[in-house]
């Protein structure tokens, strides 16, 4: 009855946290971490150290390429493909957005994309809803499979401290092919949805007023033609040199100094969380002084507060489930170890519920997958389903879905009358579904 309670109390915090953000939900898990320790005597749990201090250095990182105009360079050269390829934008587009957030780690920068897929959309005459609607699925869908992304660097840093030493092009070769295949094939689904615009009796009403046809026709700003300085392109690259190093040094483990731990132990090589600090630290230093940015500049970025939101929810809600699950981890091991052995699929489940519960990837991971290392689960199995750490979509309140409903100005990307029939609802239960299946098979494969 007890380990009811609070996890009902775990629950409330999560449920009422949520309504308030990312910053929100961190400060409200302080209320659980009081109860479970004052009220149940639960002994506190003990924040992720480590895996926060990645995130930092990792935000930081990206944030210093956002402000050196190095992310500028990157939406120009998907902008040039997506309109070198028109016909093709209900494929391109999602596999754009997805590329995007493999590289740069957040799926932000997909805001920048969707004007620009909505204007190639309705010159093309094609539903904007088709390939806008999977993009932003898609972007999301990026993140567990980038290398710089908190939700990977999360699980690298939770995998280390469980005694798996398994390499970051490891986690990658697992992650990319389940995200990339769910992302392919919920663009080719979208290939025909919805009917067709002259077809469509609601979108022929709304452009029978000349207005309403000039705005959903406009021309949107673009970011072809324009010359960008050559500090941009230098920061990407830089940016893309740390990546390389990371990949590098995480694959060839012999490369890292080694430590001894003791004078008569055997010396082991550095961790790869502290290499992804260091790297990302170094990288962020490149670019402040070679590319004419300003350190003050970083922490008003987009990327820089976005991450900096991640980070503390991540501190707050990982240390509330860390007090709650420690104090009931025997019975756990038992209960969910015989279903997980006996229901594979049970883990995916857990983790999509707690990935819409918390709307971020990130936090998800940072309660289920330390739960389930601690009950014993095999880290294949953890790393089969990780396409299923993202389903905030299931409700469309997240903000680049409803920025995705904004910048369609034809009005086909909506939310529907009960809801749940949204736009993103059936791109993003094919994506995390057949992701699900190749993840199984490449974990399998690789692990």
């Amino acid at each position: 009855m007890e380990m009811l309670f609070g996890f009902l109390v775990l629950l409330a915090c999560l449920l009422v946290g949520v309504r308030h953000g990312g910053i929100g939900l961190a400060v409200i898990s302080g209320i659980g971490l009081v109860v479970f320790t004052f009220v149940f005597q639960y002994k506190p749990g003990t924040p992720p150290i480590d895996v926060m201090l990645t995130i930092l250095a990792v935000v930081t990182c990206a944030g210093f390429l956002q402000t050196s105009g190095g992310l500028t360079v990157m939406l120009k050269y998907a902008e040039q493909f997506l309109r070198s390829n028109p016909k093709q934008i209900t494929i391109l587009a999602p596999l754009t957005t997805w590329f995007l957030t493999v590289l740069c780690g957040t799926g932000h920068v997909v805001y920048t994309m969707f004007p620009i897929i909505y204007d190639i959309a309705i010159k093309q005459n094609i539903r904007p809803e088709r390939p806008m609607a999977v993009s932003s699925v898609a972007s999301q869908m990026g993140i567990c499979a980038s290398p710089v992304s908190v939700a990977v660097v999360s699980i690298i840093g939770f995998m280390a401290a469980a005694g798996y030493d398994y390499t970051v092009l490891q986690i990658l070769a697992v992650s990319i092919p389940a995200t990339g295949f769910g992302v392919l094939c919920a663009a080719l689904w979208s290939y025909r949805r919805g009917k067709d615009l002259e077809k469509d009796p609601r979108f022929q009403e709304f452009i029978q007023d000349p207005e309403n046809k000039k705005y959903v026709y406009g021309d949107v700003e673009s970011l072809q033609g324009k010359s960008l300085p050559k500090e941009f392109y230098r920061a990407m690259f830089i940016f893309f040199g740390g990546i390389l190093i990371i990949a590098v040094l995480g694959n060839f483990p012999d490369l890292l100094p080694h430590f001894a731990a003791s004078a008569d132990a055997k010396p082991k090589p550095i961790s790869m969380t502290s290499v992804i600090q260091m790297v990302m630290l170094l990288v962020g230093a490149a670019i402040l002084l070679t590319c004419n940015v300003k350190a003050k500049d970083v922490g008003n970025s987009q990327v820089f507060r976005s991450g900096i939101v991640a980070l503390v929810s991540v501190y707050g809600v990982a240390w509330m489930a860390n007090t709650y699950f420690g104090a009931h981890m025997t019975v756990l091991k038992e209960a969910l170890g015989t279903a997980v052995a006996s229901y594979p699929w049970a883990y995916a489940i857990i983790a999509f519920v707690t990935s819409k519960l918390v709307n971020s990837q990130a936090a998800a991971i940072a309660i289920v997958v330390p739960m389930a290392l601690g009950v014993g689960m095999d880290p294949v199995l953890i790393m089969s389903f990780i396409s299923a750490c993202y389903g905030y979509f299931f409700l469309p309140t997240y903000p680049s879905d409803l920025a995705c409903i904004g910048f369609d100005r034809s009005g086909t990307t909506r939310i529907g009358k009960y809801i749940l029939n949204h736009s993103f609802m059936i791109p993003g239960l094919i994506g995390v579904s057949t992701g699900c299946c190749m993840g199984f098979l490449m974990a399998h494969i690789v692990m």
